[in-house]
This record gives C-alpha cells, sequence and structure tokens, in this order.
C-alpha cells in the first residue's frame, strides 16, 4: 500500500547552488547531503510534512499541458510550493532575479492564487507557488 510521497528527484548541475536556492530563496529546511557511490550520485535532502501528487491533463485538448504532452509525452511536470503570502514570495524572488511566467498570480485549483517560476530559474524545473485562499484548503492540506 502506497502511504505518503517520500521524495521528489530533480537533476542539477551545480549541488551547492542548488542546495542554497532552496534553503534560502525557498526556505525550505536542508537535512544534509550524501553520497551514494553505488549509483555516482551525490544527494541532498530537504523533507516537506504535506505533499500530494497531482495528475494534470489537458482540458479540451488544448493549453499549456497539451503542449507539453506534444513535446515530452508525459512526464514531471512541476514541482509546487504552498505559500502563505504568495505576493510577498513572488517579490523577494523577483528582487533574486527569478523570472515568472505571468506578471501575478492567477485562481488556480481548489480555489488557490497560483503562480509558476520559470524553468530556467531553476535548473529546468518548473515550480509552482501557491496560496490556498480559505481555511478549508490550508486544514485540509489541499492546493
Amino acid at each position: 500500500m502506497i502511504v505518503a510521497l517520500d521524495h521528489i528527484a530533480i537533476a542539477v548541475p551545480d549541488l551547492e547552488k542548488s542546495i542554497k536556492r532552496f534553503m534560502e530563496d525557498f526556505g525550505l529546511s536542508f537535512q544534509g547531503q550524501e553520497d551514494v557511490a553505488a549509483a555516482k550520485t551525490s544527494t541532498a535532502f530537504f523533507p516537506l510534512a504535506e505533499t500530494s501528487i497531482e495528475l494534470v491533463h489537458p482540458l479540451n485538448g488544448e493549453g499549456p499541458i497539451q503542449g507539453y504532452l506534444d513535446k515530452k509525452g508525459g512526464g514531471l511536470h512541476h514541482l509546487c510550493f504552498r505559500s502563505d503570502d504568495i505576493d510577498a514570495d513572488v517579490e523577494r524572488l523577483k528582487e533574486k532575479g527569478y523570472q515568472f511566467l505571468s506578471e501575478a498570480p492567477t485562481l488556480g485549483a481548489h480555489n488557490c492564487r497560483v503562480i509558476f517560476i520559470h524553468p530556467k530559474s531553476c535548473d529546468g524545473v518548473l515550480i509552482e507557488l501557491n496560496q490556498p485562499q480559505d481555511a478549508n484548503n490550508i486544514a485540509e492540506g489541499q492546493h
């Protein structure tokens, strides 16, 4: 039985730079670094208490997900970080040089305000920030 999402792995060209990004820019707690000789990798972990898997499919065969599927045929699309003040986070990240796919957050699933950080700002990974608009979503851990 599957009971939790263990982790999402992201291949990065500069581990130290990426560790700094997740700690300083996204405010995640760094659990540590480990070399795995058998896999010829160095790893770094940032545990998060609540998460979910979101399956995304194009509505009526249109939109950016359709373009993604046409280009890549499926796969990891994005990571999403929950925010308690999305406007402040967007401003802070813009000051650090992050590029976004839109000028401001828009309404997304579960009545959340959402915005996406351009993948070229994050080692090729599309990152979404979201902020639930009511206490029920926050309490249920939904986004």
